[in-house]
């Protein structure tokens, strides 16, 4: 494999917006004496419209949607505004670039969210293609995305290495002809990753950590 770009996920795995958004989908939950089980939610987790939340919910707070909604959107981004990108994601997008690797990112968000939040975290200006979810016709696990961000930087699937959280996204990666490095969260940590994908559990032995799972040289 002649490694020439890293195409990174978004959510989850530059910035752990999957967490707080389940801790407060699971609080609301208890509210209203209801349990949100992990596994359930893991399923919506990297793709779009494979998980609704609200069905789990009584009747009464369905109806009054718009306002919960709108309370619990506020509260989500509260807290990923408070937070940071993941420990050790910005010395890994430093280095990967210091040595020659061109970067991009495939997300199933929007374009909006994603452009939002690497701003915000002084990252936008890290990578080359953005392939969002306004770009494509299907999001992961469907490999379109990948595709895509590999056709925007001019190159083969086979050249570039994914990095991903969550078991749709990389099952996309895989689908699209990359080889993928599973880095999860609190979330997806427990979702079942095929034994044979490369996977660190965090960035914290930096690029050499990342690219050495990558390319199967651990």
């Amino acid at each position: 494999m002649t490694l020439r770009a890293v195409i990174f996920d978004f959510d989850g795995t530059i910035l752990d917006t999957e967490t707080p958004e389940f801790q407060h989908w699971q609080a609301l939950y208890r509210q209203h004496d209801r349990e949100l089980h992990l596994h359930d939610w893991q399923r919506g987790i990297g793709t779009w419209d494979a998980f609704d939340p609200w069905a789990g919910l009584p009747a009464h707070v369905q109806a009054d949607r718009e306002t919960v909604h709108g309370q619990l959107k506020t509260a989500v981004h509260a807290a990923i505004e408070a937070g940071d990108i993941r420990p050790g994601v910005r010395a890994v997008l430093d280095d990967l670039r210091a040595r020659g690797l061109r970067l991009a990112l495939a997300t199933s968000s929007d374009r909006a969210w994603v452009t939002r939040w690497l701003s915000h975290h002084g990252l936008l200006e890290h990578f080359e293609v953005l392939a969002t979810r306004d770009d494509v016709a299907r999001v992961k696990p469907d490999p379109e995305l990948y595709l895509l961000a590999a056709r925007g930087l001019g190159l083969r699937p086979a050249d570039c290495l994914a990095v991903e959280d969550s078991l749709n996204g990389a099952t996309a990666a895989v689908a699209a002809g990359m080889r993928v490095v599973v880095v999860p969260n609190e979330v997806t940590r427990s979702q079942p990753f095929p034994p044979d994908w490369a996977r660190i559990e965090g960035y914290e032995g930096g690029v050499a950590g990342l690219l050495a799972a990558g390319l199967g040289e651990l």
